[in-house]
Order: C-alpha cells, then sequence, then structure tokens
C-alpha cells in the first residue's frame, strides 16, 4: 500500500472523534504556543513600563493583517489540497501549494516594503498616543521585516494541516515560539534592547519557524509536491485560492480593522485604557485560539472527507467538534474569569490600579460569552474548509465586522447614558459580537449540515468546486 493510500485510508476510515482530536491536538498546541510567545512579547515589554506595555496591542493590528494574508493563501490552498487529495489528485494538489506559497511570500514583501516606508503615520491610525509612540514604531518596524516569513509560514502550516500532517506543523509552530520566548529575554531583560529587542526576537523566531515549517516538503514527507515549473500557475488556480481563502482575508483583516477602532476609541479614556484592553485581547485570544486549533484541526476532516463524497464524517465531524470546543473552552474562559485580576496583573507590571481594574472587568465580560465560539468556529470553518465561498464570506465578516464595528461606538454612548460611563460599553463590545455571530452562525450550519446527501451521492446541490 502506498503512502497516499495509507493516508486516504486514514482520513476517510479512522473514526471521526478520533480522527479529529488527534488532529486538533496538535494544532492546538501549536496556537496555545503561538499565543504563549505574543503573550511573551507583551509581558516582557511591560516590564518597560505602562507605554510600552501599549505597544503591543497597537502592533497587534500589524500582525494580523500579515496573518490574515497568509491565512487566504493558506486555507484557500490548504482546502483545495485536502480535496484534491480525498479525489486522489496529487499533481494539482502540488499546483495549488506552489502557486499559493509563491503569492504569499509576494504578499508579505511588499506590506514589508510599504509598512515601513509608512510607519509612524500607520501608528497613529493604528490608535497610538504620543507616549507609546516611539515604543510602538521600534517594536512594529520588525514585525515588518518579519512579514514575508509569517504569510509563507501560515501556507506550509495550513497545507501541512490540511494533508492530515498536523504534527509536522505544530513542530515548525511550537519551534518558533520557544525561541521567540528565549530571545526575548536576552533581547529585553538581559541587552536591554525594550520594544526593539522584542521586534527582532519576533523576526528572528519567525523566519527559524519558516525553514522548520519547509523541511518536509524539502524532505518529500508531503504528498504536495512544491515545484515552480513552467505551467504551475495559472489564473484559475490563483482565484481558486484566493476566494476560498478570501473569509480568513475577511475574517483576519476585519480583526486588524476592529481592534485598531478598539484601540483609538480606548485612547479617550487615557494610556491605561489602552494598555488594558490591549492586555485582555491577548488573554482572550489565548483561549478562542483553543477553539481555533480545534475547528482547523477539523478542517481537513471535513475537506477531505467532503472530496471522497463521505458527507456522513462531515457532519459528525461537525457536531464533535462543536461539543470538544464546548468543554475546552467553557472551562478555560470559567477559570479566566474566576482569576482575571491576576491574569491582568500578569502584564501590569508597575501594579496600575486603572489598568488592573478596566482589564479584570472587560476580560470578564468576555470570558462570560465565550463559551459561544465553537458554533462560531464550527460553521466558518467547515464552509470554508469544502469550498462553499458566500456562506463563508458572510459567516466570516460577522464576528469582526458586521457585528463588531458598529458595537464598539453603539455600545460606549448607551451605558455612558445609562450609567456615565462611557468605557463599560467599550468593554463589552467584543462579548455582545459573539453572542450576534453564534446567533446566526449556528443554524445556518445545522441547516446545511442537513441537508447533506448520502454517502457517495453526486447531487447538484453539493457541487465540486476542486475540479
Amino acid at each position: 500500500m502506498t503512502k497516499s493510500e495509507i493516508q486516504y485510508k486514514k482520513m476517510t476510515e479512522t473514526p471521526v472523534w478520533k480522527l479529529v482530536v488527534t488532529l486538533g491536538i496538535p494544532t492546538t498546541i501549536s496556537m496555545l504556543i503561538t499565543n504563549i510567545y505574543n503573550m511573551a512579547d507583551t509581558y516582557f515589554v511591560s516590564t518597560l513600563g505602562k507605554a510600552a506595555g501599549g505597544a503591543p496591542g497597537i502592533v497587534f493590528s500589524i500582525m494580523a493583517i500579515l496573518q490574515a494574508f497568509g491565512f487566504m493563501f493558506g486555507h484557500g490552498a490548504g482546502s483545495h489540497v485536502s480535496r484534491l487529495l480525498g479525489a486522489k489528485d496529487e499533481e494539482r494538489a502540488g499546483k495549488f501549494t506552489s502557486t499559493s506559497l509563491l503569492l504569499s511570500s509576494a504578499c508579505g514583501l511588499i506590506i514589508m516594503i510599504l509598512g515601513l516606508v509608512f510607519l509612524e503615520p500607520l501608528m497613529w491610525f493604528l490608535g497610538s498616543n504620543e507616549e507609546i509612540l516611539p515604543h510602538a514604531m521600534g517594536y512594529a518596524t520588525y514585525i515588518f521585516i518579519a512579514g514575508p516569513a509569517m504569510t509563507a509560514s501560515c501556507v506550509f502550516n495550513n497545507v501541512l494541516r490540511y494533508e492530515g500532517k498536523a504534527t509536522f506543523a505544530m513542530a515548525g509552530m511550537t519551534s518558533g515560539g520557544i525561541i521567540n520566548i528565549f530571545l526575548d529575554y536576552i533581547f529585553v531583560m538581559r541587552l536591554g534592547m525594550g520594544t526593539v529587542g522584542a521586534g527582532l526576537a519576533t523576526a528572528i523566531s519567525q523566519y527559524i519557524s519558516l525553514i522548520i515549517l519547509a523541511l518536509p516538503f524539502i524532505l518529500g514527507k508531503t504528498q504536495s509536491k512544491i515545484s515552480f515549473k513552467r505551467g504551475f500557475i495559472s489564473l484559475r488556480i490563483v482565484w481558486d485560492i484566493v476566494t476560498t481563502g478570501f473569509p480568513s482575508l475577511i475574517r483576519q483583516g476585519l480583526g486588524s480593522v476592529s481592534t485598531a477602532m478598539l484601540n483609538v476609541q480606548a485612547r479617550f479614556y487615557g494610556t491605561a485604557a489602552i494598555a488594558a484592553m490591549g492586555y485582555v485581547s491577548k488573554a482572550v485570544q489565548f483561549i478562542f485560539c483553543v477553539g481555533l486549533g480545534i475547528g482547523q484541526g477539523f478542517q481537513p476532516v471535513s475537506a477531505f472527507n467532503y472530496g471522497a463524497k463521505k458527507y456522513s464524517r462531515v457532519k459528525k465531524g461537525s457536531y464533535i467538534t462543536m461539543l470538544f470546543g464546548l468543554v475546552m473552552i467553557g472551562t478555560l474562559a470559567a477559570v479566566c474569569f474566576g482569576f482575571a485580576p491576576y491574569v491582568i496583573e500578569f502584564f501590569n507590571s508597575e501594579n496600575d490600579a486603572d489598568i488592573t481594574r478596566i482589564g479584570t472587568e472587560a476580560l470578564r465580560f468576555n470570558c462570560a460569552i465565550m463559551w459561544v465560539l465553537p458554533f462560531t468556529v464550527v460553521g466558518n470553518m467547515m464552509f470554508q474548509s469544502i469550498g462553499k465561498r458566500i456562506p463563508a464570506i458572510l459567516l466570516s465578516a460577522l464576528q469582526n465586522g458586521v457585528a463588531f464595528m458598529p458595537m464598539i461606538y453603539l455600545l460606549p454612548a448607551i451605558t455612558e447614558k445609562l450609567t456615565g460611563n462611557g468605557l463599560m460599553g467599550l468593554e463589552m463590545a467584543q462579548p455582545a459580537a459573539y453572542v450576534i455571530t453564534a446567533a446566526v452562525t449556528f443554524p445556518v450550519t445545522v441547516l446545511f449540515l442537513r441537508k447533506l446527501p448520502a454517502d457517495g451521492e453526486d447531487a447538484k446541490r453539493v457541487k465540486e468546486k476542486t475540479e
């Protein structure tokens, strides 16, 4: 039995719950490690003072933009790769991987150049104030330099996951994270390089992670092969990658814009509010990455089996992933709710009472609602992985855009009028968006799953897009 046949048997015959767990756990670990080293940046920088501590929150939007394009190309290629492997078309799968890698690298390079040219006005636009500006500029410089590595790594990471090789992806992501934490300590704490040191640590670790993620492809451990021979790229492949991956761009891109809007609004309440909301974002993202990791582990299961026309496994995997995510995120959110002051004080090295008060309240608002996230994540991930572009795009636009952005302005105005505390409304904006998004996504997802045809059926209502 060939490697391809072994992999096909694994993805289509292994019990669904076991497959989701075995693919989801390495992905979740990767996401956790990534967020740990992002939090490490914030922690080490926060030791330099309140103004420096606000810099990662400002620059987070830049990282989100880079990841948005990386995930667009990575998910766009990975979804097709998995379905094509399910249909036993390895040659075309390789073309999607190669094209996506080229596009993502070029995109990261363009963002790097533009970001460095317009660095200072961009920091103002993202919500910096005079105290935070020099720290944000120093940190952002190296984040932009890391841009091409961040976007290309997303492609390698996602294609590995979609092939069912999540362990390789985990190795690359965790190695980079551990190196980042070590370099943070050296550059910031020992060499006194400040926010510049934290940014430099991130840049170095991103390029090392890129090399590690590329090794399985270089050593022939993957089914989709990277080749830049003549004819590997076509406008149709580019179109399929971009349109399938577009929900990721929407999801991450709107997240970046909404974070900037949140920082701009927080600026009216002072530096403590900007820093506190940045710390809350890091803590919430840490919990959210569990749901995202489980959802990304589910994506190759849904895509591969959809391509193999085993629709019952797509349905079963969706419900199992929702349940698994509900237990994991619900537990973490409950723990974080109880220990919220200590979580904020971990970053609040100066023991600023305003930061602790604002951060604790905002974090508890988020934790009280986060248990609804698995219903949103599964719907988004499932529609994108099986190539249902329209519902994937529309649902992706909800949480960080259509639902969240209006709340950033509406809720502060409402709470200001009712309680005299507009900041409370700002703290409640993201949780409100979670509820709205779940209320829309869950019924749409369940309705679609109920309409899936029997296994092996080539129904018109389930059109294949992989060619």
